[in-house]
């Protein structure tokens, strides 16, 4: 399963917001820090300022921060309020047009694997995942490289 684009941006705000410890970014900031453009990153926190996990200020001091604190922001949640379906197959989705929908025993394996998925990230929050400000590295000084530790 792969997330989208969007929920990875938006767990990266949350944890580079939580690393500036209260202290109110911009989106140029992160979209600057990040590489990602201005563009995507409104509605990313639009959408997370509507969903109660940042709070955004606009005007000249503006700018967004958490709106609650970082053990209070659960990871599950925050993936669940993003990603737009968990459609495994095509009988999870509407308009379903399998033909073997009824009598099909996969979608009940796909659910418990979906429940699974979901109740690994429901055991975090954001303070499980915080990191240092220094930690963070710019577009300009390097990129980092993917993670990868499954093939």
């Amino acid at each position: 399963m792969r997330l989208t684009k969007f929920t990875d941006y938006s767990l990266r705000i949350l944890i580079y917001v939580a690393a500036r410890g209260g202290e109110r970014t911009t989106i140029e900031d992160a979209a600057l820090h990040f590489g990602i453009s201005m563009a995507h990153l409104k509605k990313v926190v639009l959408h997370l300022s509507r969903a109660g996990f940042l709070h955004g200020n606009r005007g000249r001091t503006g700018g967004f921060e958490l709106a609650r604190a970082p053990d209070l922001i659960n990871i599950g949640a925050v993936i669940r309020s993003t990603e737009p379906d968990f459609g495994l197959f095509e009988c999870f989705l509407e308009g379903n047009t399998c033909a073997i929908t009824r009598p099909c025993r996969l979608p009940t394996i796909g659910h418990e694997a979906l429940h699974a998925f979901l109740g690994v990230f429901d055991r975090y929050t954001l303070a499980d995942v915080l990191l240092r400000p220094d930690l963070f590295v710019t577009p300009s000084s390097g990129a980092l490289q993917p993670v990868r530790r499954f093939p």
